[in-house]
């Protein structure tokens, strides 16, 4: 697999896409349609698999990265990475408005949806996010300044199939929340230790 240095339209392809979008001086823009979700059936009972995803078909480990901007403001309005192998087994990570504030989360989808929350401690509005696979184990990382990359989830992935990577929104609740992506890498993984924080 070769680096992927900046978000482009080669190559790069659209699972379920907004109803605008656009790439603008290097940042990938949309906003997302109303009743957008990923969403496996655990609490809800509901599954949905009609949010806007960004990116690219690999089959090797990687390390992606991506700085995400979105003014979260209404439920389940949410933004971030998104790893898919099918539409029974994905993983989306970033910042989603529940209980009345943005907030840093986590799903990992393996038949049914678990979900993990928890406060975010920068500014919603910009964040980065990042996350490795490497011998069947995959490990998200977010950072409020591109700078410091505290351990957000570490889960077993297994298979070396072909996999998506790449970027998600959605706002189940409402249409058009406004999504900014800028500095999109994808690239072998980094190779740093679980606990580097760099």
């Amino acid at each position: 697999m070769s680096a992927i240095n900046s978000i482009s339209t080669d190559g790069g392809i659209w699972i379920n896409p907004p109803p605008v979008h656009h790439l603008e001086q290097g940042e990938l823009r949309f906003e997302t349609a109303f009743n957008s979700d990923f969403w496996q059936r655990t609490w809800y009972g509901f599954a949905r698999h009609s949010g806007h995803a960004y990116g690219f078909w690999i089959d090797e480990d990687f390390t992606v990265q991506v700085q995400v901007r979105a003014d979260f403001s209404q439920l389940y309005d949410q933004a971030g990475l998104f790893i898919q192998d099918d539409e029974r087994h994905w993983v989306k990570a970033g910042i989603e408005f529940n209980d009345d504030q943005p907030a840093l989360g986590c799903v990992v989808t393996r038949e049914r949806s678990d979900w993990s929350t928890g406060l975010f401690p920068g500014d919603p509005r910009s964040f980065w996010l990042r996350a490795t696979l490497v011998n069947e184990a995959l490990r998200i990382q977010y950072s409020t300044d591109g700078e410091q990359w505290p351990l957000l989830r570490l889960c077993p992935w297994p298979g070396r199939g072909r996999r998506f990577v790449g970027v998600m929104g959605c706002s189940p609740e409402r249409a058009g929340l406004a999504i900014r992506i800028a500095h999109f890498t994808l690239s072998p993984p980094l190779g740093k230790e679980l606990h580097d924080l760099s």
